[in-house]
Formats: C-alpha cells, sequence, structure tokens
C-alpha cells in the first residue's frame, strides 16, 4: 500500500530561521544571505573581468564586455536613447544582481530564489519607483505629475474619469506591479520545483517505476526556471527604464 503523499506547508519553503547574529538587528537567515553572496559575486566577477583589459577580450573580460553590451544596446540605448549611456551601470547592476537572486534556484544545495519573499521585489520596485520620480521632477518639474493626470490632446471633460485612472495607473500601480511580477514568477517555479522533487522522493519509495516522470520533468521545469529567471530580470530592468526615460526630457510649453 502506498504511503499517504503530504506537500509541506508554505511557511517551510519561504520562512528561513537566523543562521547568524541571531537576536541581535543584523541577524541573517539564508535570504539574507544569499543576498549578500549575490553581491559579493557580482562585484567580484566584474572588477576582475575588467582588469588588466586587452583589446581582444578573452575568457572573464569577453563574458563581462558581451554582458555590459547586452545592457547598454538592448535596454539603455534601445528605450532611452543613445546619449542615456550613462545609465548602463545602474541599469546593469540592476538586472544582474535580480538574475542572481534568480539564479539561486536551480543551483543544487540552494534551490531558493531570494526575489521570491516579498522584501526583496518590494525594495527593488521602490528603489526604480524612486529614481523615476526624481528624474522626472529634476527635468519637467510639477508638470511631469500634471502631465500624466491631465493627458493633453483629451476633452476636459473626460478627465474626471482619466485623472484617477492615470493616477493609479502611473503612481500607485507601477511600483507594486513590478515588484508583483517578480515575486509571483518567482514564487510560482520555487513551488513548482520542490513539488517535482517531492513527487520524485514520494515515487522512489513507494513506486520506483514511475519515478522517472516526475524526475525527468523537474529537469524541464528547472530548465524552464533557467528562462524565467533571466526573463524576469530583463523585464524588471526593461519596465525600469522606460519609467526613468518617460522623465528624462523636459517638455515642450506650449
Amino acid at each position: 500500500m502506498l504511503g499517504a503523499f503530504t506537500f509541506p506547508p508554505i511557511d517551510e519553503l519561504f520562512v528561513w530561521k537566523d543562521v547568524l547574529f541571531k537576536g541581535t538587528p543584523f541577524a541573517l537567515n539564508k535570504t539574507g544571505i544569499l543576498v549578500l553572496a549575490s553581491s559579493a559575486i557580482l562585484v567580484f566577477l566584474f572588477i576582475k573581468g575588467s582588469r588588466k583589459m586587452q583589446l581582444v577580450p578573452r575568457g572573464l573580460q569577453n563574458i563581462v564586455e558581451m554582458s555590459y553590451e547586452f545592457v547598454d544596446r538592448g535596454i539603455t540605448k534601445d528605450i532611452m536613447g543613445p546619449a542615456a549611456g550613462g545609465w548602463t551601470p545602474f541599469l546593469g547592476t540592476l538586472f544582474f544582481f535580480i538574475l542572481f537572486l534568480n539564479i539561486w534556484e536551480i543551483i543544487p544545495g540552494i534551490q531558493f530564489p531570494p526575489t521570491s519573499r516579498m522584501a526583496i521585489p518590494f525594495y527593488l520596485a521602490l528603489q526604480s519607483y524612486v529614481i523615476m520620480l526624481a528624474v522626472g521632477f529634476k527635468n519637467q518639474g510639477f508638470r511631469y505629475v500634471t502631465h500624466h493626470i491631465f493627458p493633453p490632446g483629451v476633452p476636459k471633460a473626460l478627465y474626471i474619469l482619466v485623472t484617477p485612472i492615470e493616477i493609479v495607473s502611473v503612481f500607485l500601480v507601477r511600483p507594486f506591479s513590478l515588484a508583483v511580477r517578480l515575486l509571483a514568477n518567482m514564487m510560482a517555479g520555487h513551488i513548482l520545483l520542490t513539488a517535482m522533487a517531492l513527487l520524485t522522493a514520494y515515487a522512489l519509495t513507494n513506486a520506483p517505476p514511475i519515478a522517472i516522470g516526475p524526475f525527468l520533468l523537474g529537469i524541464a521545469v528547472t530548465g524552464f526556471e533557467v528562462l524565467v529567471a533571466v526573463l524576469q530580470a530583463y523585464i524588471f530592468t526593461l519596465l525600469t527604464a522606460v519609467f526613468v526615460a518617460e522623465g528624462m526630457e523636459p517638455l515642450e510649453h506650449h
């Protein structure tokens, strides 16, 4: 008779006990350690890859240059314009930091993306939101707000409908959607991979011949999660570039 299959409570997949500096304001759990590790790895790779630059790049230098050019050409200049190259360091850091956090999902022995905890996507979205507002007010003043909530060309009688919608969509929904999109995708992937691993272990214990099914499915889901990790980092960075670009150019006065 087969034993009962039980899935652990969701909290056990995302809530971790403190392992360092317990009982202090600096306490760290698995999530915090992975965030710090991602930061350290990112800094190390880009510093290491940019030292002793050669005319013909090889090895790590080649990877670093290709990565930088991907963000510079594929996001910064495509979205913000050819003169916006100064934003590439920020957008590149944002993209690779999120990517490194996401990719822990498939690393054996760790298999947990810190971006599946709300605090991380919320902070990143809040950061993008504050930068968006700062750039908008710097270049357009208060017209940055009025231009959005009173779109030009709209009949004044419709402002009673359009203005509340614009306030919510531009100044409230944007940071929320950035955070929730990243959170939801990484949470779903983590739960799905956990389910495949548990099903494989259950089948090996109770019905070994059918274990190949969830095992192969788990491999397929792992490959899909790699795509999701890259795609979510790209989408988050791309949308940040779009939001910031809206406030970069001063509005023309009519």
